[in-house]
């Protein structure tokens, strides 16, 4: 049984939605709200995106749905275009997914197939998903506790949190550690036969933590240097949610292959996709497949959405927008020292709260969160509302004008805390 006061933590009020638009929704008492968090993540062009919703009724006027026995033209656009804007290095898609948790596991799956190899490297606060298998490898016992039977298969390595860095390291003479010491936990921790490492570029879930440059070169060479697969979960971080069309674009690495979900299909419509490289195109499509795969309204969605985040300057207002919030919000850390950390790349950003010693404030921040939803801004609290880090993700087409406005409501809320 869940603890219902951890349940509860989850609630910030009574409000029922039941209307969005942009980055704008309503609820039943008509009280406007900024959606700081894109829904789930997913709303990348906020709610009901004219354009996406008018391709998506267009698409229901023709076929619905269609078996995966058949093509259609917008599961084949789909494919086309990821393969098109995706690391060079990428160029299957298997579109059999509709969400993030079992794309993650078909591109475990594959890994093992493509290696002969079995075990799977996720680091501390690392967030595979909610089947089954995917709980079992999340990184945070708190997700796994629960369950009496566990997958096996998993070893756990500390993750690139440089604000709380595990091995009590400064990142300009780190010297990566969180990379090479991973051949220990092999050695010492593991089955000693490792498939892959399954890696959120920039973690959701687990706080916002981005890694230190040069990080992902070095986990890049580790894994060749040893036949690992190196997936990037991109569920969260694709489609210029850091600026970039893909984290991996805005590190400057190749993994070897990516799991996209969320922002897809750009206004909520569930598909997801497993990009490759072509050394891995011999995996059976029969050995991962589901009814809703690839769903023909979905892509109709997706393809619309791929062609809005190409446009000239969709990016760059990502970065214009996501400069002023996160600006601001380091103006705002300066006078208030609640504010341990402000990270984040584009509009992926998270704030830390700490007490005056240093510790996480996890109270604390969620007074904070229930006070910004008290100024209408709509948050999340990592680790699934357990933690101590506010998640914003607000849509891509989040203007520099609402990006100030959000920081204001933060500096009104801190105001209310303090």
């Amino acid at each position: 049984m869940s603890d219902p006061h951890q349940v509860a933590q989850y609630a910030i009020g009574d409000a029922k939605l039941v209307r969005g638009e942009g980055v704008r929704s309503w609820d039943s008492d008509g009280r406007e709200y900024l959606d700081c968090v894109s829904g789930t993540f997913n709303l990348i062009l906020g709610h009901n995106h004219p354009e996406v919703m008018a391709a998506v009724r267009e698409q229901t006027e023709s076929l619905v749905f269609a078996s995966s026995s058949f093509q259609t033209e917008p599961t084949n656009v789909v494919m086309q275009e990821l393969v098109k804007i995706s690391p060079a290095n990428l160029t299957r898609v298997n579109l059999r997914s509709s969400g993030g948790s079992t794309a993650n596991e078909g591109a475990i799956k594959i890994a093992q197939l493509q290696t002969g190899k079995r075990d799977v490297i996720v680091p501390f606060r690392g967030q595979v998903g909610q089947s089954m298998a995917a709980t079992s490898f999340n990184g945070s016992s708190r997700m796994r506790a629960p369950f009496p039977y566990q997958f096996p298969g998993v070893t756990h390595v500390p993750d690139a949190y440089c604000y709380r860095c595990f091995y009590a390291q400064e990142p300009d003479s780190c010297a990566k550690l969180c990379v090479d010491r991973i051949a220990d936990f092999i050695t010492y921790a593991s089955s000693g036969s490792v498939a892959c490492v399954l890696i959120e570029p920039i973690s959701g879930v687990g706080g916002n933590i981005v890694p230190p440059p040069g990080y992902f070169e070095d986990l890049v060479a580790f894994c060749e240097e040893r036949d690992i697969i190196l997936i990037f979960d991109e569920n969260q971080t694709s489609f210029g949610r850091t600026g970039e069309m893909f984290a991996a674009d805005h590190f400057g690495v190749q993994p070897h292959m990516m799991t996209v979900s969320k922002g897809l299909t750009g206004s909520g419509l569930p598909l997801a996709a497993i990009l490759t490289e072509e050394r891995m195109a011999n995996f059976d499509r029969s050995l991962h497949g589901f009814t809703y795969g690839g769903h023909t309204l979905s892509s109709a969605a997706a393809v619309k959405t791929l062609e809005i985040v190409q446009r000239p300057g969709f990016l760059e207002n990502v970065r214009a927008s996501g400069k002023v919030l996160k600006d601001r919000l380091l103006d705002l850390q300066k006078d208030n020292p609640v504010i341990g950390d402000v990270r984040g790349v584009g509009l992926m950003l998270g704030v830390e709260l700490v007490e005056p010693d240093g510790g996480k404030a996890t109270k604390k921040t969620h007074e904070f969160q229930r006070a910004l939803h008290e100024r209408g801004a709509i948050t999340r609290v990592s680790e699934h509302g357990l933690g101590n880090v506010i998640e914003l993700r607000p849509p891509l087409v989040l203007s520099p004008e609402d990006a100030h406005l959000i920081a204001d409501r933060f500096g009104e809320a801190l105001d209310m805390v303090s």
